[in-house]
């Protein structure tokens, strides 16, 4: 991994994380990607042109959606719960009082409140591949962004196609960037991630970053030693390349959230770097972060928020996620259509499944796969709606049905890709559709 230190005592961001943790990147094998793999498979894939992006935001441990999106004021109080619900800026749509940034920018927002399909498993794995960790083909089922990798290639020479934000969390099957039957050269660019390997450039601090001539001289010198050693014996172009975009100034300037203007982060705001659960922190500062990766040309950028897997104190736990969430998201959405990039860069964020009706002895919520919820924007989609209604209680879909597939479906369509005639094949050949061919793009959203 390539390290670039610091001289200040303790530099961080605004969010608390260091400038450490944000500009140590790996080499040759970071998070599971191997760079100069990555730029072979796309060597032969071919690049794309479009740019077109996805931010997806999971949210792990499963969010409450009668507390959130779908809140039932007419049930009884050991469903109703303790939350009112707010008029948005589009008649007739409705949220919990902790949501007042997205009652303000509903009409930029999609909200689903009849997501079906999922299972009872505490995993990213559904939120982030469209399918069951079960009867996986050889190989196992890709990550959407590892998708987007081979099919689409990244936005530039400098960047990757795919980058995950998300730090290293406690409980395993929440973590992203798993291995699939699209190589290791299609996992994502993990810059949060652990590596075994540390490689340290001596003299290269982040002051001296700015001074791109004295970074370049550090790099001829670091590569001068590692050839007298015969460490770079053997190096093909894709690994020279692979290098350039270790140093390339356009990947450190979107990693570096701190040479945005201070009025854009404090829109932003910053959470907390604390640990949630055995989850993630919610560092509200990833939002602005991969804002800034899809500006230079990731292709899909995903990051893990918080904890929120409830099942005691589910609305003290609430009280403090929902307004952190809130002021995070809008700003986002708000950003990129500040930036004229609504139409190509679609925002998702979601968990695993719904929370149950009934409030528990302890004041929480337990786990209820039978229906949950997410949050749409961007990406050119119809906004400003509503699609899908639960019953009185909000135990189950009652109306338009959406299930995890056709999520994806529309987040392919609007990538550019027809997910129901495009084909990957598996360790064996065997061709894959990108999703089951009965779903299909979420109609009330495409234009």
């Amino acid at each position: 991994m390539l390290t670039l230190t610091s001289d200040s005592a303790s530099p961080s961001f605004c969010d608390g994380l260091s400038r450490r943790s944000f500009l140590r990147i790996g080499a040759l094998g970071l998070g599971g990607l191997n760079f100069s793999q990555l730029l072979r498979a796309e060597a032969q894939q071919g690049r794309g042109s479009s740019s077109k992006a996805l931010i997806l935001v999971y949210l792990p441990g499963g969010p409450p959606h009668q507390d959130m999106f779908d809140l039932k004021m007419n049930a009884p109080s050991e469903i109703r719960g303790e939350f009112s619900e707010i008029a948005t800026s589009v008649p007739g749509i409705r949220i919990c009082e902790h949501l007042p940034k997205m009652a303000r920018m509903a009409d930029k927002l999609a909200f689903i409140r009849s997501v079906v399909g999922a299972k009872d498993r505490h995993e990213s794995f559904q939120c982030v591949t469209g399918r069951l960790n079960e009867n996986q083909p050889p190989g196992g089922w890709p990550e959407i962004g590892s998708v987007v990798s081979r099919l689409q290639g990244g936005g530039g020479a400098a960047v990757p196609p795919y980058v995950n934000l998300s730090q290293k969390m406690q409980h395993a099957p929440y973590n992203q960037g798993r291995n699939s039957f699209l190589g290791v050269g299609h996992g994502p660019f993990m810059p949060l991630g652990s590596v075994k390997d540390d490689m340290t450039l001596n003299g290269v601090s982040i002051e001296r970053l700015a001074d791109r001539r004295a970074l370049l001289r550090s790099f001829d010198s670091f590569r001068r030693e590692a050839d007298s050693s015969g460490a770079m014996a053997g190096l093909d172009e894709f690994e020279t390349q692979a290098f350039d975009i270790l140093t390339s100034s356009r990947l450190l300037k979107a990693l570096d959230v701190s040479s945005e203007p201070e009025k854009i982060r404090a829109l932003y705001g910053k959470g907390t770097d604390s640990i949630q659960g055995d989850a993630a922190p919610r560092l509200n500062q990833q939002f602005l972060l991969a804002r800034r990766l899809v500006e230079a040309g990731v292709r899909v950028v995903t990051l893990s928020y918080s904890f929120w897997d409830w099942h005691g104190e589910n609305f003290s736990h609430a009280k403090k996620n929902l307004p952190d969430f809130d002021e995070a998201l809008s700003a986002l959405v708000q950003d990129l259509h500040d930036r004229g990039m609504q139409d190509d860069v679609t925002v998702l964020a979601w968990g695993e499944f719904g929370r149950s009706p009934r409030i528990n002895p302890g004041g929480g919520r337990d786990h209820w796969p039978n229906v949950s919820c997410a949050l749409m924007a961007g990406g050119g989609m119809k906004t400003g709606q509503v699609i899908g209604s639960t019953d009185r209680l909000g135990g189950e879909a009652a109306d338009r049905p959406v299930h995890f597939q056709e999520i994806f479906a529309t987040v392919y369509h609007n990538l550019g890709l027809n997910p129901n005639t495009t084909t990957m094949p598996d360790l064996t050949g065997r061709p894959h559709y990108l999703v089951d061919g009965a779903h299909q793009p979420i109609k009330e959203l495409i234009s």
